[in-house]
């Protein structure tokens, strides 16, 4: 690995785990993020300080680069073309990236590839819902740029039409769903396949973030191989080298139906880093350095914890019950690196680890509330 040059495409905290595992196969790594503050910039061998959306900045970073990966996906796929062709190892490949960059390419590939996912219409803008109110309550979704429960509105009749995006979005039908699940699969250079077990999201009420996942999700065995089975064929059908995090819904009626894809590593998968025989960060990189992909079985029950900053505290972060949090045996945290907090900003993670789903439970239920990060 000593001829390795990775170059990521953003500097956040999954770059910064990407660059934790990264450092166990003797990685040279740079980083491109336009934050000069952000979490990854004391941690890898050059940092650039630059836009990543812009074509000849993330060009002029790839030419310095054997290979090129990314965690966040809103950067210049054009640039990533580019540098694809004159042999750069670009992955996520740039043909992938641009149909999954895009919810309302995302949706029309699923149709096209027989995967299942919620009715939805395309809308150029806000003016073309009052042709389609037949179709509410639905969802609003921005095509581009989303992210973190930004870009989403749910719009449940006409009197919501105030709150619309103004900009080309997709409408997406009202699921009435029992649970939100994610399967993370990776594929390697070579076609090699392997799924995370299935982990059962539940979403945080008011800001559309995952509030904590329970692993392995508490569902049937048969949904658990259909929502593998299901996530697998994402992957191959999109021609994905690294890591895809599938987001579905299992539906009251027995469906599970795709929500939407991230081609990197995902909040899902962070309590890999402990519960599983091989992280997803490290999944990731053997992934697209062409190695064996490795053993993905859990240890044992867990529960990721997201650490989000309190609501009415912005400023340098304090970590209030840090202390008394650490004291509880099978309790790992991960901090993300981010100096200032604001309200429902990610600053880090807790991973509680439990013999049983029970006690997993119980200990995150008790442990959810006592970590605050104020300012």
């Amino acid at each position: 690995m000593n001829n390795v040059r990775l170059g990521i495409l953003g500097g956040g905290q999954l770059g910064r785990m990407l660059l934790q595992a990264g450092l166990d196969f003797n990685l040279y790594t740079l980083v491109l993020d336009p934050d000069e503050y952000a979490p990854c910039r004391h941690l890898c061998e050059e940092f650039v300080h630059g836009d990543f959306k812009d074509y000849e900045t993330v060009y002029a970073f790839g030419k310095r680069c054997t290979h090129v990966t990314i965690e966040i996906e809103h950067v210049n796929v054009d640039a990533l073309f580019a540098l694809e062709k004159e042999g750069v190892q670009v992955y996520p490949k740039p043909a992938s990236l641009r149909t999954i960059q895009d919810k309302g390419l995302q949706k029309e590939f699923f149709k096209q590839n027989s995967i299942p996912t919620s009715d939805f219409r395309l809308l150029q803008d806000a003016a073309e819902l009052e042709t389609n109110l037949d179709f509410l309550p639905a969802f609003q979704k921005l095509r581009r740029g989303g992210y973190d429960g930004n870009g989403v509105t749910r719009l449940s009749s006409e009197n919501d039409l105030a709150k619309a995006f103004q900009a080309p979005t997709v409408l997406e039908k009202l699921v009435e769903f029992e649970t939100e699940i994610s399967v993370i699969c990776a594929r390697n250079v070579q076609g090699e396949v392997k799924a995370f077990p299935v982990v059962e999201q539940v979403m945080h009420p008011e800001h559309n973030l995952v509030d904590y996942l329970l692993a392995p999700a508490q569902i049937a065995y048969k949904l658990q191989r259909m929502a593998i089975e299901i996530a697998t064929h994402v992957t191959t059908a999109l021609d994905i080298v690294g890591l895809l995090a599938v987001e579905m819904f299992v539906t009251r009626d027995g469906q599970i139906l795709v929500n939407e894809v991230a081609p990197r590593p995902h909040n899902s998968g962070h309590h890999t880093m402990k519960a599983n025989a091989t992280s997803q960060f490290e999944q990731h990189l053997r992934a697209i350095l062409g190695l064996p992909l490795g053993d993905t079985e859990p240890h044992c029950p867990a529960v990721l914890v997201n650490l989000l900053g309190e609501a009415g505290y912005s400023g340098e972060a304090v970590y209030q019950g840090l202390d008394e949090t650490l004291q509880e045996p099978g309790v790992h945290i991960h901090l993300y690196g981010k100096k200032f907090t604001r309200p429902f900003r990610k600053m880090g993670h807790l991973t509680v680890l439990a013999p049983t789903i029970a006690e997993v439970k119980q200990k995150a239920d008790t442990l959810k509330n006592r970590l605050k990060i104020i300012a």
